[in-house]
């Protein structure tokens, strides 16, 4: 029979090398942590980063179309491919130009799609067999649905934090996360092994 010992020996090997370093993960999750509630702060100046950011991932799509576009062999194909690329990099380049106008098209793409995608889990939740746990499913689906429908209901209004207070809130639930798993990793066998080694 194996004791609790032998399998920290047996798990504590060259696979353990990958695990992060705990110290670095809590560190990671105190960043996550601070720039949250710097966004949060600030919700109108972190949805003018969140469309920044948006329109430079559009423009590097569009270049990256662009580029594609150059390697197609037919014409008709080229032409859809630069055509597409080009409507990525005109895209980004009015978020650049105008960022409240492509917040105010953000959210209410965001509330479209909270909408869309609980309607979609609702559905999901009632279409599955009684005996199956279909609960959690279904409240997912109804607090989305608020979320999605108080967005819009407030649109165009909120497009000025909206995008921000999620961007805030998502970072602030990150860094607990990861602040979560550095402790879980500070009371793991395998770090613990790895690291008297």
């Amino acid at each position: 029979m194996t004791s609790s010992s032998d399998i920290v020996r047996l798990r504590a090997g060259p696979g353990t090398a990958s695990l992060p370093k705990r110290g670095w993960v809590f560190a990671l999750g105190v960043v996550y942590l601070i720039t949250g509630f710097v966004a949060l702060g600030s919700v109108a100046l972190a949805t003018v980063a969140s469309v920044v950011l948006v329109g430079v991932m559009m423009i590097a799509a569009g270049v990256a179309e662009v580029i594609n576009a150059i390697q197609v062999k037919t014409w008709g194909k080229f032409l859809l491919c630069a055509l597409l690329g080009a409507l990525y990099i005109v895209a980004g380049l009015v978020t650049f130009d105008n960022p409240t106008l492509a917040a105010v098209l953000l959210t209410l793409a965001l509330g479209a799609s909270l909408v869309a995608a609980s309607i979609m889990r609702l559905i999901l939740a009632f279409s599955m067999k009684r005996a199956t746990p279909r609960s959690w499913l279904a409240i997912s689906g109804v607090i989305t649905l608020l979320i999605g429908s108080l967005i819009l209901a407030r649109w165009p209004i909120n497009s000025v934090y909206i995008l921000g207070l999620f961007l805030g809130v998502d970072l602030v639930v990150a860094g607990a996360s990861w602040i979560g798993v550095s402790f879980g990793l500070r009371r793991s066998p395998i770090v613990k092994a790895r690291s008297s080694t």
